[in-house]
């Protein structure tokens, strides 16, 4: 069995969490708690771009708010 995580020809989702952390996700799987869909159905290399366009700071959003930033 292949990871579902990896495999080119699925497609995806993409989740986002309270603290702004953006997750891949195969469309098949159920959504876990805590993870909201920000991108639905698409292919794998679409998710990805999504991702990388729109989670720019990794930093977990409690503690870009501690710093006293902006969340971007």
């Amino acid at each position: 069995m292949s990871n579902p995580f990896e495999d080119p020809d699925r497609t995806y989702l993409v989740l986002v969490n309270a603290e702004n952390q953006h997750s891949l996700w195969p469309a098949d799987i159920e959504v876990p708690a805590g993870w909201d869909v920000v991108k639905t159905e698409d292919t794998r290399a679409a998710c990805l771009e999504y991702i990388e366009q729109n989670w720019t700071d990794m930093r977990p959003a409690s503690l870009i708010e501690a710093m006293g930033e902006a969340r971007s």
